[in-house]
């Protein structure tokens, strides 16, 4: 099993060399490029003062060479499998490279937004979890019952729904909308954080998120909670569960002690996920709520084509998701010893 392990570590190459280069291609043969954009920009500011009398202009509107310059700036003047296999060796060297768009580096601007990440992340995973698995494990033992209808019905609903739509339904009706304002229109903290005490801290941070960690929690909550309850309901026709109940076992001990254990099999193997709670949050839901955390950033990137900070933001993402897939096999294997990877 060992060995197992060790070649799924080794495709990680191949499937992130697979993933990175996909993308890499699409991005840089999508049109609008930083090119693209200076060129508008210069063509806008031209056109503001009025450009009468400048001679010697290309047909794009800049002076001769202009365009050349700003694609040998840009690495664009080399082919583009030269490109990528540089820009891959920068990241084997750990150097993600320099924002278009922020000056800096790429590293400096993704990790700025990593407390906002992993803190939303770690909330929403924490209270998924926290009401998923009660909730699943009281609908299965009240399994036919109007609760477990109507709690089913409400389960599939916010299954269907996305997190960002939910999300704009919700400021529509509590955020000042249409109807309560109750909650902030958006944003991670109020303006005045500095000054408040402890107690206003917290008061004011739960109230910011409370709608954000709702829309990030609703998708995997639902899937929570009918895998918990399938999976108890599935441990419960076991044979060795009735013979319980069958030598005058209390219920109780049964069920919490022999059948959930086993039931909960599958849904560790979800921990295995955690380390990429850091891109939890949706470009999307970050986008709604106007939070300033990976999501958005990656939103932006893609809108003002600022590569560097996407395709950064690519490689810890498909990093985290891959090395997440091993560690859940893994999981698996420890809290079920019947299972042997070959």
């Amino acid at each position: 099993m060992t060995a197992y392990f060790i070649r799924r570590f080794l495709l990680i190459i191949p499937t992130f060399i697979g993933i990175t280069l996909a993308v890499f291609v699409v991005m840089h043969l999508v049109p609008g490029g930083p090119v693209e954009r200076r060129i508008m920009q210069y063509k806008m500011a031209l056109a503001e003062g009025g450009g009468g009398g400048r001679a010697e202009l290309s047909d794009e509107g800049l002076p001769p060479g202009a365009i050349e310059e700003m694609n040998r700036f840009y690495g664009f003047d080399k082919p583009i499998y030269v490109r990528y296999g540089q820009w891959l060796w920068n990241v084997v060297r750990f150097d993600l490279g320099r924002s278009y768009i922020y000056q800096e580096s790429v590293w400096d601007v993704i990790k700025s937004r990593f407390p906002v990440s992993i803190f939303l992340g770690l909330t929403g995973f924490f209270l998924g979890y926290l009401i998923s698995v009660p909730l699943g494990v009281y609908k299965a033992i009240h399994h036919g019952s109007k609760f477990d209808f109507l709690s089913s019905s409400l389960v599939f609903l916010g299954y269907s729904i996305p997190g960002w739509a939910l999300g704009t339904a919700l400021l529509v009706v509590f955020g000042g909308g249409t109807f309560w304002d109750v909650f902030p229109l958006g944003g991670f903290r109020p303006d005045n954080w500095e000054y408040l005490n402890i107690f206003q801290k917290i008061y004011q941070q739960l109230y910011y998120m409370f709608l954000p960690v709702l829309c990030y929690m609703i998708g995997s909550f639902a899937t929570l909670t009918i895998l918990t309850k399938n999976s108890l309901l599935e441990t419960l026709g076991q044979d060795y569960v009735r013979t319980a109940f069958a030598k005058g076992l209390d219920e109780r001990r049964v069920i919490f002690v022999h059948a959930l254990r086993n039931s909960m099999i599958p849904i560790a193997t979800g921990l295995g996920h955690v380390i990429s709670i850091i891109l939890a949050g949706s470009f999307l839901i970050e986008k709604v709520f106007n939070i300033d955390g990976m999501g958005y950033l990656g939103y932006t990137s893609i809108l003002q084509r600022d590569y560097p900070v996407a395709l950064g933001i690519l490689v810890i993402s498909s990093l985290l998701l891959l090395v997440g897939n091993i560690l859940s096999d893994m999981i698996y294997v420890i809290v079920d010893p019947r299972i042997r990877f070959q």
